[in-house]
C-alpha cells in the first residue's frame, strides 16, 4: 500500500470525545489517528531482534507531534503498512503543506504519552495493544 498522510484520517468532534466511537473506526483510521503511537510501540515490539525505532513528525519546530511512526533502515511503518520513510515524510508534508521536522523518540512509551499528551493503553475504551500487533503482521516487513 502505498503512503497515505495521516491527516486524511484525523478523528471529527465526536470521534475526539467518545472513545467507543474512536474505537470503531477502521483499522487504518484507528492507527493513523488516534493511535499512530501505539502502533509504533507494538510495531518495535513485534519485532524485537531488529533495530526499530520510534519517530514522529511535527510542523517545524513546534512541540506536539502529530504523526508517530517505527523506522528500520530507511523504511517506515505505520497506518500506510511499510514504505520508504522519504515517501512518508513527502506525502505527509504535502498534506498538511507545511514542512514537517523529523524527531526521534528515545523515550519509552509511558514517558512518551506523558510529555506528548497522548493516551497510554488502559485509556483507550478496550486495549488497543492486540489489534495493533495483529495489524503490524498483515504487513510483510522490508526485510523478509
Amino acid at each position: 500500500m502505498a503512503a497515505e498522510a495521516a491527516g486524511a484520517f484525523r478523528r471529527t468532534a465526536i470521534e475526539r470525545s467518545d472513545q467507543r466511537i474512536a474505537w470503531e473506526r477502521a483499522d487504518q483510521a484507528f492507527f493513523a489517528a488516534g493511535a499512530c503511537h501505539i502502533l509504533a510501540w507494538a510495531c518495535r515490539n513485534v519485532y524485537l531482534e531488529r533495530s526499530i525505532e520510534v519517530t514522529a513528525v511535527r510542523p517545524g519546530g513546534e512541540l506536539p507531534v502529530f504523526h508517530v511512526y517505527a523506522v528500520w533502515d530507511g523504511w517506515a511503518f505505520d497506518h500506510s503498512g511499510w514504505n520508504p520513510e522519504p515517501q512518508l515524510l513527502a506525502v505527509n508534508a504535502d498534506f498538511e503543506g507545511l514542512p514537517l521536522q523529523r524527531v526521534r523518540i528515545t523515550v519509552d512509551l509511558a514517558e512518551f504519552c506523558a510529555e506528548h499528551c497522548h493516551r497510554m493503553p488502559h485509556q483507550y475504551w478496550r486495549d488497543p495493544l492486540p489489534r495493533a500487533r495483529e495489524y503490524v503482521r498483515r504487513y510483510d516487513p522490508p526485510w523478509a
